[in-house]
């Protein structure tokens, strides 16, 4: 694969994952809305997707080192990448209990950045477990802090 398609496609799934996951954490634990909570992860499909994409776009030129191709190739794999992950998200809030669609998600989510991190450690040939370890307590970390942000939120509004 490519190296524009692998930065787009890597970037793309993780920060689809690690935002989506986050958001959806924090708008449950502060409403308990079924409706916000997909709004949220519809902006983040659409809006932060597109941020990121443009991000990488950016980056890309900056580095005046790829042919212009690559750099849209780069951006078109962000941009899709989360997208795509972003949107799975929306599967079992739509369908399911909100309460058990956020413990599915964000298995879910730790599956794929348990994958995406197993090719990681692949390719730099260093012990898998180690990367997977990392990148796995960074998601827990951002799950925990915007679910707690969440819950201040609500207790806030609430003491309105």
């Amino acid at each position: 694969m490519k190296a524009s398609w692998k930065t787009g496609i890597s970037f793309g799934l993780t920060s689809g994952v690690i935002t989506t996951l986050g958001l959806m954490v924090g708008l449950h634990s502060g409403t308990h809305s079924r409706a916000i909570v997909i709004s949220g992860i519809l902006t983040i499909a659409i809006a932060d997707a597109m941020s990121d994409a443009l991000g990488i776009h950016v980056s890309e030129e900056s580095r005046n080192s790829s042919p212009r191709r690559e750099v849209w190739e780069a951006t078109l794999a962000t941009f899709m990448a989360k997208f795509v992950i972003a949107m799975t998200f929306v599967v079992p809030v739509a369908v399911g209990p909100l309460d058990r669609a956020i413990v599915i998600s964000v298995a879910w989510g730790l599956f794929l950045l348990t994958i995406l991190s197993f090719f990681v450690a692949r390719v730099q040939t260093i012990q898998p477990w180690k990367v997977i370890g990392e990148h796995l307590l960074i998601a827990l970390c951002v799950v925990a802090i915007t679910h707690a942000v969440g819950d201040w939120v609500q207790g806030v509004v609430e003491a309105e």
